[in-house]
């Protein structure tokens, strides 16, 4: 598989060739759904959270007498069916929403999502971008002249604080690490702008020894 690699001025220089054990992998609907699942649920923090009767503040004291009112008997005002008493099989923040997943089945279904861009032609490739000082104009600049129509997914081989403090305030646009390209993230971005330098690092990361 092959991509448009791209210089910093925004001309075109030639192709990247990608490794066919990332970016030629077979779609499978069901695992990337299920990868995505988990990601989602994974992050997810349980924050609704409702009083029981044991828990909700008030007195213990029976609301009036038994017999001659005319009421239903009450015997507490904490019940779940009295107003402002506590709440029956409601939500609460102890809830685990964490969902596991095989590490072979995670790495996967990455390779399924890339391999998907890559089969959409929204991969392109950046061969460096070298400045100064961070300058947000310059990288700014630089997303116009590629061929980028939406929105962006920036993927570097390491941290670089210049190109990430660069990128940070364009809209619609995202750095990570290759060490943290994520399914999430290829779904909601719509072009991968990824550095030369990146695809060797994750072909070191997500390929054992025996398949580089």
């Amino acid at each position: 598989m092959k991509v448009d690699l791209y210089k910093q001025s925004g001309e075109k220089s030639g192709t990247l060739e990608l490794p066919k054990e990332i970016f030629e992998v077979p779609f499978n609907k069901d695992l990337v759904h299920q990868a995505l699942n988990m990601q989602l649920g994974n992050r997810r923090k349980p924050i609704a959270h409702t009083l029981n009767k044991a828990e909700v503040r008030g007195s213990g004291k029976k609301p009036f007498r038994q017999k001659g009112t005319g009421h239903a008997r009450q015997g507490n005002l904490r019940n779940p069916h009295m107003p402002g008493g506590g709440v029956s099989f409601g939500p609460r923040n102890v809830r685990n929403f964490v969902v596991a997943m095989p590490k072979k089945q995670r790495r996967k279904a990455l390779f399924c999502a890339l391999s998907e861009k890559a089969r959409q032609n929204q991969i392109i490739a950046l061969d460096g971008f070298k400045i100064d000082k961070p300058k947000t104009r310059d990288f700014a600049t630089l997303i116009k002249k590629l061929p980028i129509e939406k929105d962006v997914l920036i993927v570097l081989p390491g941290k670089d604080d210049k190109v990430q403090r660069s990128s940070r305030n364009i809209a619609h646009c995202k750095t990570i690490i290759a060490n943290f390209v994520n399914i999430h993230d290829l779904q909601r971005f719509e072009t991968v702008l990824i550095f030369k330098d990146a695809v060797a690092k994750m072909k070191e990361l997500f390929l054992p020894k025996t398949e580089k």
